[in-house]
Parts: structure tokens; C-alpha cells; sequence
């Protein structure tokens, strides 16, 4: 496995008309947590013409990824369990602020179909091991990397893929791969994961939604 970013290929690129291209694409994040990559995926897109974040959704109040929003001056969508997974899923909402990509970022609520089904292979996740490995339900955080240890796996990684109905069952968009060390605890594992992280995840959503050519590491 390559630690490099290799072109993501153009059948999954979400849009491929060269007009829509020089558009502004609109990304929504979706976080329940301190949202570190939330902020990596900010501070990448801040001066960017062609691609803008104009939402947080959130589950969790008092989250730390809210104190992010608000010092980016982020709006923030607040979202109810009930309406999330019996109602109408907030699809309007989402519809209203002209939603291209929703990049799930430490986002803990599996995502319902009625929303999956109003924004087909417009959602994504990155999931903090190499997928089909250490993933599915409950495999989130710390608990994957407490299980790549106790594999004895030499190596871990990211995935980047497609949201569906599945837990961490989506189409592969990319991963990248690190050594795991022996003397490696839980920590030092998600230390070394989340650089890459922070380097890849948002290059790749770049590379969706702009069709560009990926940049070398």
C-alpha cells in the first residue's frame, strides 16, 4: 500500500461537468467530537474560490467542534435523534444550503437511508483503519486501534470511502497505510493515524469534488 495520494478515478468523481466544475461545490461536516479534522478541513478550504464550508451539523452539545465553528463563524445545525433517524433526516435543510459533499468527520450516528438516498455517493467517511479490516459497528476511535494492536497487525492506515446502509461497507475512495510498532499503546497508534488524517482527508475531498490531479506527498 502506497503512502502517497494517487488520483482518485474519475468514475468517482460526484461531478464531472466542467461547467458545474468551475462552480463553487458546497461541503457540509458532519462531527460529534473535539473535530480535529473539522479544523484541518477548514484552515485547507479558507482561501479557496472554488469550494466553501457552509455548515456544521452536529449531535452532541458541548462538543468541541462547536467552539470551532463558532471562532470560524460556521453556522451550525443542531440535529434531534427522533427527526434524524424517524423523520425526515434533515435532508431539506441540507438541500436548502445547496449541499454537494457531506464529509462525515468524527460523526458517531450512523446515517439513515433517507439521506443516503437524497445524496447518493454525496457523502463520505474516513474511517481510522484499512477497511474491510477493523471496521462495522462499535469500531470507532479507540476501540479500532485496541483491536489493531491485538491483532498483532504490522500495519494500519485510513480509509476514505461512500457512505451507504452499511456500516464501513461503501465504495473505497483511498487509503494510506502506517507501520504498527510493537511497542505501540492505543495512543501512539491514533497519534500516527491521525496524521495522516489530517494530511489526506482534505486533498481527497478536494480531488472529488475539483477533479484535480492529486498532489505528490
Amino acid at each position: 500500500m502506497e503512502d502517497g495520494l494517487n488520483e482518485v478515478p474519475r468514475h468517482l468523481f460526484p461531478h464531472e461537468n466542467n461547467e458545474v466544475l468551475q462552480q463553487v461545490r458546497k461541503v457540509v461536516i458532519f462531527a460529534s467530537g473535539a473535530g480535529s479534522n473539522a479544523q484541518k478541513i477548514l484552515e485547507y478550504f479558507r482561501n479557496s474560490t472554488t469550494i466553501k464550508i457552509v455548515l456544521l451539523v452536529c449531535n452532541k452539545p458541548g462538543a468541541g467542534v462547536l467552539a470551532i465553528a463558532r471562532e470560524e463563524h460556521l453556522p451550525v445545525l443542531m440535529i434531534d435523534k427522533e427527526r434524524f433517524f424517524r423523520g425526515d433526516g434533515y435532508v431539506r435543510d441540507l438541500q436548502n444550503k445547496g449541499t454537494d459533499l457531506i464529509v462525515l468527520a468524527g460523526f458517531l450516528w450512523k446515517i439513515p437511508s433517507t439521506l443516503i438516498q437524497a445524496f447518493p455517493r454525496q457523502i463520505i467517511n474516513l474511517h481510522p483503519a484499512l477497511l474491510p479490516r477493523y471496521g462495522g459497528k462499535g469500531m470507532y476511535g479507540h476501540f479500532v486501534h485496541e483491536s489493531v494492536l491485538a491483532s498483532g497487525d504490522p500495519e494500519s492506515g485510513i480509509t476514505i470511502h461512500f457512505v451507504n446502509e452499511k456500516y464501513d461497507e461503501g465504495e473505497l475512495i483511498f487509503q494510506s497505510s502506517c507501520r504498527v510498532n510493537k511497542s505501540d499503546s492505543p495512543g501512539d497508534l491514533a497519534a500516527r493515524i491521525q496524521q495522516l488524517e489530517h494530511r489526506y482527508y482534505p486533498r481527497v475531498i478536494e480531488q472529488l469534488l475539483e477533479s484535480k490531479e492529486a498532489p505528490k506527498p
